[in-house]
């Protein structure tokens, strides 16, 4: 089955914890480097936590794409896409 043949609820759910695991991977490690807990690479986690959310950004836009969208599921993937943006560039400036 492929992502697009998804109902918009999943969709959205899906990318809701994409962008939540990408969130936390980023906060982990920016708490890990700022407070030094412990001397190891943060590169990979970055890197996870980004693709994490670009991925989570992506299904919320897939959601949009869409010809017959609700309402509501529509608005929810805007502010989603609006959150996911801003946690983005959050991250990507912090590293």
């Amino acid at each position: 089955m492929k992502w697009r043949d998804l109902p918009d609820g999943v969709l959205l759910e899906r990318s809701f914890l994409f962008g939540i695991v990408g969130i936390i991977l980023g906060t982990i490690s920016i708490v890990i480097t700022k407070f030094q807990l412990f001397q190891i690479p943060m590169g990979p986690l970055n890197g996870v936590s980004l693709i994490l959310q670009l991925f989570a950004v992506g299904l919320a836009i897939l959601v949009i794409r869409k010809r017959k969208v609700s309402k509501e599921d529509k608005e929810k993937a805007q502010k989603m896409i609006v959150v996911l943006a801003a946690a983005l560039v959050f991250f990507i400036l912090t590293i």
